[in-house]
């Protein structure tokens, strides 16, 4: 996963609508709306996660790397990695989130990392 906080992860922009993300990657496998009402295109290995009026909130992709321009952190190591370098950084649900790197994942549950917008910090923190 190469990962610009806040911007983009790998080459979709967080700026990207649901229509951009369907023509760049196809017909997703699963289209759901989940738990904590967002809209999911699910392709399996990338899940993009929308608000109702399209604004691209998460995105959830397998990644056993994470690359922050060019520094390459392993999944292995991305807890250590956070603790170490985001002092803001928190618990919630069981997910460590990162608002440095804009990211939130589940360290028990390999390789699966999500990439936040900004606005979602808040989100998280009021969980």
């Amino acid at each position: 996963m190469k990962l610009r906080p806040y911007l983009s992860v790998d080459d979709t922009p967080f700026s990207a609508t649901w229509e951009e993300v369907r023509h760049a990657f196809g017909k997703p496998n699963r289209t759901c709306r989940n738990a904590v009402g967002l809209n999911e295109l699910d392709y399996d290995d990338v899940v993009f996660r929308f608000q109702d009026n399209g604004r691209l909130e998460e995105v959830t992709r397998q990644a056993r790397t994470v690359e922050f321009g060019t520094l390459v952190v392993p999944f292995g190591a991305l807890e250590s990695f956070v603790r170490a370098h985001d002092p803001l950084a928190f618990e919630r649900a069981g997910f460590l989130v990162s608002p440095k790197y804009g990211l939130a994942f589940d360290p028990r549950s390999p390789a699966w990392v999500t990439a936040l917008a900004a606005h979602c910090i808040d989100t998280w923190r009021a969980l």
